[in-house]
């Protein structure tokens, strides 16, 4: 059955998998709040898990908000979760503060906390890594309503720890400005932030919850954007908003302007892994329902497949259970 809170809503998400159990982490608010968009300022991590991605046990909370005045004061946002040589698991995550309760503006850093059970954790002093004017677009600019810098996705090129990031450049459009921003360190303690590993003018206000993965010996990047946040001649052309996929990068880059819709909005924030026959899986939320309104669930497993060159989901394979 899909992953469902009766009270709250449920939606973006990040899975680590300890090779007995696959543990998700998720974002969820109350249902009492009433309106859905509320439930960007009142995000907390919780945590589940479960031996085939589809029958969940829920372990309840496991990160909130920091200090009111800290960078993660309103709440606690998308990340990812991995396991250094040491032994200890780390969750990078988006800490936000909103600058006031009748503003949409708020600035967006990256936090870090370890365990050692992916059960307890414990936050680090942070931020660790915030946006650098240098690149990325920042709040005091005056030309977007938040300091975009979350959704971290770290993954390991040989030495090299890399850490992918939902940000908007520097420059170009004001509006069709969003990119992929990078990281890298070399411990997963000390990080550096790079120049942008796409370039704006791809389509995309923003280009969220990205991942890297390598499917068949394919590298790929996954992200989402929905509807309103498409520009430049996407938005002129009228496309639709959804899942989206993209080549891994090449010298200038991950090629985002050149990226398909994996599914429609009906769905965000896609993330894959592979199940325990070895059969890549696609989760995502279940986002807009049938009668338009914000649904707030994770959906079941989806398989994925190639159709020539390009990734689908297979809707016609059953999933096991």
């Amino acid at each position: 059955m899909s992953f469902v809170h009766a009270d709250h809503w449920v939606w973006d998400f990040w899975l680590a998998d300890d090779g007995e159990r696959f543990h998700l982490y998720y974002l969820y608010a109350s249902r009492s709040l009433g309106d859905p968009d509320l439930r960007h300022r009142h995000a907390r991590i919780g945590h589940a898990s479960s031996d085939d991605l589809c029958t969940w046990q829920d372990h309840g909370p496991v990160l909130g908000p920091g200090d009111a005045y800290g960078f993660d004061g309103s709440a606690t946002w998308t990340g990812s979760v991995v396991r250094g040589d040491d032994g200890v698991w780390r969750m990078f995550y988006t800490g936000s503060r909103f600058l006031a309760a009748d503003s949409v503006a708020n600035i967006e850093t990256i936090g870090v906390a370890t365990s050692r059970d992916l059960h307890t954790w414990v936050k680090a002093p942070g931020p660790i890594v915030v946006a650098d004017p240098r690149w990325y677009e920042t709040l005091d600019a005056g030309t977007w309503r938040e300091e975009a810098w979350r959704d971290p996705w770290v993954f390991r090129v040989g030495d090299e720890w890399r850490m992918l990031v939902t940000a908007r450049s520097a420059d170009g459009d004001l509006v069709d400005r969003g990119v992929i921003g990078l990281a890298t360190s070399a411990d997963l303690m000390t990080w550096t932030v790079r120049a942008p590993a796409s370039a704006p003018g791809a389509g995309f206000m923003h280009l969220e919850v990205p991942q890297h993965l390598e499917i068949d010996g394919r590298a790929l990047l996954l992200f989402s954007c929905d509807t309103p946040h498409l520009a430049g001649e996407r938005a002129a052309r009228g496309e639709r908003g959804g899942i989206w996929v993209a080549d891994a990068p090449g010298p200038a880059g991950y090629p985002v302007g050149e990226a398909t819709r994996l599914l429609d909005e009906r769905h965000y924030s896609g993330r894959a892994i592979r199940d325990r026959a070895g059969q890549w899986m696609l989760l995502a939320f279940e986002n807009i329902g049938s009668d338009g309104e914000f649904v707030g669930r994770l959906s079941d497993p989806l398989p994925l497949s190639w159709a020539g060159e390009t990734l689908v989901v297979d809707a016609e394979r059953e999933v096991a259970r």
